[in-house]
């Protein structure tokens, strides 16, 4: 090390090359995410570089006016409300919005990082409910800034993300059958290991309770927030002839499929069956009838992702959490219980 780098604190290449007994341009390697290193070697680097701080030092002309959002599903009609938040703040800072799909809804697959460290955006918006520690090194070693969108669970507490209140939209969702007086309450939740989907069935369970209701099991279904899955669950609760009054579903894409189901059994909406969805999503409104549901501000919460990513010099911004309030929104798909 130099004498200046040695006072400050920082580290050189040359000085994580000669502890890891590699040479420096198999550090450049890894910090520019090239494929032709063994994994031992990169991790071997990767984890100096993280025990001695290091930041990699960019040039302005070297960075690229582009945001990335990374999901691993775009065909969800929430991740459009996503992008949009995304491209809203890309506008206002004159950037560019770069779409990607990859790995499964906890973690992206490593096969894309090479590609996002050759791309050099401004920062990555991940819809994720998790990262991968190699990933998190890399990412900061290469000065890429990140943050996770989290509408699926609650990312490690060094991740900065934004995510919204699942259990107080639950919460909001079944109080608002138990007011109008309903109590036989079905909940089709999303997948079990997915955090929101745990906080929603919570919320739900705990307004139950407030009502003096006992939470009957068989009216619990875990669903994959998918209009098909939510159609399947709500053919399973709506047979035999103790079916539920009401349905919470814990996505509007499902709630649409608790619509066709009803249609298929012979149930009128709201009349012989109430739903109420989640998301808010804009097809909700347009859906026959106009579906009562949870406000879930994607757009919002991917607008302040993109913000985050562009200030990652806050104090604490590395670490930085944002719980957003979500609210119910009354139309037509819901009824007081008569009798």
């Amino acid at each position: 090390m130099r004498e200046d780098d040695e006072a400050s604190g920082r580290v050189t290449l040359a000085a994580v090359a000669k502890e890891a007994g590699v040479s420096m341009p198999t550090v450049s390697k890894v910090l520019n995410g090239r494929s032709d290193v063994s994994r031992a070697t990169r991790a071997k680097v990767e984890r100096l570089l993280d025990l001695h701080g290091y930041r990699r030092r960019v040039q302005p002309a070297a960075r690229y006016p582009l945001i990335e959002i990374v999901f691993h599903e775009l065909e969800s009609v929430w991740a459009m409300e996503l992008i949009r938040g995304v491209e809203n703040v890309a506008k206002e800072n004159r950037a560019t919005v770069v779409l990607t799909e990859s790995g499964t809804r906890h973690t992206p697959d490593p096969d894309w990082l090479p590609g996002v460290l050759q791309r050099r955006p401004l920062g990555v918006v991940l819809v994720f409910s998790s990262l991968p520690q190699d990933i998190k090194r890399q990412l900061r070693a290469a000065a890429i800034p990140f943050v996770v969108i989290d509408p699926a669970g609650d990312p490690d507490p060094d991740v900065p993300s934004v995510g919204s209140a699942n259990w107080a939209g639950g919460l909001a969702a079944t109080r608002h059958l138990t007011e109008r007086g309903h109590r036989r309450i079905a909940i089709i939740t999303g997948p079990g290991d997915m955090l929101c989907s745990l906080a929603r069935l919570d919320g739900y369970r705990s307004a139950m309770a407030m009502a003096g209701l006992e939470v009957d099991p068989r009216l619990t279904r875990f669903g994959d927030f998918h209009v098909q899955g939510g159609f399947e669950k709500a053919m399973e609760l709506l047979e035999g002839p103790d079916r539920p009054t009401a349905i919470f579903a814990g996505s509007d894409l499902q709630a649409l499929g608790v619509l066709e189901a009803a249609r298929v059994k012979g149930l009128r909406v709201p009349e012989d069956l109430s739903v109420v969805g989640y998301d808010d999503v804009p097809l909700a409104q347009w859906s026959s009838p106009p579906l009562t549901t949870v406000h879930q501000p994607l757009r919002h919460m991917a607008e302040e992702a993109s913000r985050m990513l562009l200030r990652p010099d806050d104090p604490g911004a590395s670490a930085q959490r944002i719980e957003l309030a979500t609210h119910l929104v009354v139309r037509q798909s819901t009824a007081v219980l008569e009798g």
